[in-house]
């Protein structure tokens, strides 16, 4: 059995491109508290800007490649769902409510069966 294998950013291109939208994210932050004089309007338009580019940044990378690959895999497997119809929920949800009713009852029974045979049978503790 051989182990996972672990995917490392091997281009310094890429390093660079990740390195720089974590200073940006740093910088958004940073900026977004030195500004607090300006106002609450630039200082939400820096930090909103700031990320953009982070995340604009970040897409041009391979791992950001990759991840919007795999959200558009999701997206696409999420298409293929088969949905319940409305009736077929509500079916199913009576189902699991009428479920957890029987389970809390079969609990609570054996619960104050067990309470009855241990406390007053075996201990004799009457109540």
């Amino acid at each position: 059995m051989s182990a996972p294998s672990v995917e490392n950013v091997s281009t310094p291109a890429d390093k660079a491109k990740l390195a720089l939208s974590v200073g940006l994210l740093i910088a958004s932050v940073v900026a977004y508290y030195q500004l607090s004089a300006e106002g609450g309007w630039v200082q939400w338009a820096v930090l909103l800007a700031c990320l953009a580019v982070a995340v604009v940044v970040f897409a041009f990378s391979l791992p950001g490649r990759r991840l919007w690959a795999f959200g558009q895999d999701a997206w696409r497997e999420t298409r293929k769902v088969v949905w319940p119809t409305r009736k077929e929920a509500v079916q199913m949800t009576l189902y699991v409510f009428g479920f957890v009713v029987l389970m809390a009852l079969f609990l609570w029974l054996t619960d104050k069966t067990l309470e009855w045979v241990f406390y007053d049978l075996l201990l004799g503790w009457k109540k």
